[in-house]
């Protein structure tokens, strides 16, 4: 028997020694066992990441609001991006420091679906803005000369209504048929938070039906953006090689670059996670995949799309000047 094992039947037994016989009201976070003896170490790591995370999303986030020069679509798109790591974030970094710190692994079973779905549908939310903002580059870079015609106020506005709609509409399948099934044996999750594969783990019942509904709607979802923003990328990269000026080509091909780079460190761990066949993965090499879409690009995307970009750099230094002289 394995030690993280031995852990788990010891951890059962203690919190609630007759779970197996009664229904589930709540959840046990089990998050990283091999990891327990460093939990103040863990809780000040994830709370500087988190703390990070907060500010530099929320200070794009009111820099855009607050500066009339960064009303344009290509800022209004990050700060809806700024706007949900910062949600992204918040929906499970909050409970794991809980854990760090006061050892609260429990959540209630309402608790856990809310978590679940506001989860999944801030991440569907995030595959489908980052498929509207290369859409957006795209046609800031392959057709500038009508960019202004086609990227109309009403227009994005609409594509943003659509990315918020389809991102919060896609999971309500899983979250209806997951609250219908009956979780009556164990109730640790192994995971770091309530998601849609540990939790069907933990039912005592046929779960192929919701797994097949899970994996369509995640997999429509993730697939569908992810090929058209390798799609929008491409068409981009074909563009700046066309680019006479070396400088410049130089500087959009860096910039595009890095962009591409954050957007796989989201989409290819979440398609390992969600688009992939029943089989038999660890269930801690899972939870440290997810801190690389849940933890890790919330943090890098204010550094990738905003902070090394010149207009927000100045807008900044001028509101730092503004209140410095006020």
């Amino acid at each position: 028997m394995r030690e993280d094992e031995v852990d788990e039947d010891y951890f059962l037994s203690a919190v609630s020694p007759n779970l197996t016989t009664t229904h589930v009201s709540e959840f046990i976070i089990y998050g990283f066992p091999s990891l327990q003896k460093y939990q103040i170490l863990l809780f000040f790591v994830f709370l500087f990441i988190y703390l990070f995370t907060i500010t530099g999303n929320g200070s794009i986030f009111c820099l855009v609001v607050l500066d009339r020069r960064l009303h344009t679509p290509m800022y209004f798109f990050v700060s809806n991006l700024s706007f949900l790591d910062l949600s992204y974030a918040t929906v499970t970094i909050p409970k794991k420091l809980a854990k760090f710190s006061m050892n609260l692994d429990t959540i209630s079973f309402t608790a856990c679906f809310v978590q679940m779905y506001i989860f999944l549908s801030l991440g569907a939310t995030e595959c489908l803005l980052l498929m509207v903002m290369a859409y957006d580059r795209y046609v800031a870079i392959c057709a500038p000369l009508h960019y202004s015609t086609i990227m109309t106020k009403r227009w994005y506005l609409l594509l943003m209504a659509m990315t918020w709609s389809g991102g919060f509409l896609s999971p309500l399948s899983s979250l209806i048929l997951g609250l219908s099934l009956p979780f009556c044996g164990s109730n640790i999750i192994h995971h770091y938070y309530c998601d849609h594969p540990p939790l069907l783990q933990l039912v005592c019942a046929d779960t192929s039906f919701n797994v097949l509904i899970g994996s369509l709607m995640a997999g429509s979802v993730i697939i569908i953006s992810f090929t058209l923003v390798v799609v929008s990328y491409i068409r981009i990269i074909i563009a700046i090689l066309r680019i006479s000026s070396k400088e410049g080509r130089k500087k959009t091909f860096s910039t595009c670059a890095s962009h591409f780079a954050v957007v796989s460190i989201f989409f290819l761990p979440i398609i390992f996670m969600y688009v992939r066949p029943q089989a038999s993965y660890s269930s801690e090499v899972d939870s440290l995949v997810a801190l690389l879409y849940t933890v890790l690009t919330p943090m890098m995307n204010p550094l990738i799309y905003s902070l090394r970009n010149k207009d927000i750099k100045e807008a900044f230094k001028k509101k730092i000047y503004f209140k410095a002289n006020y």
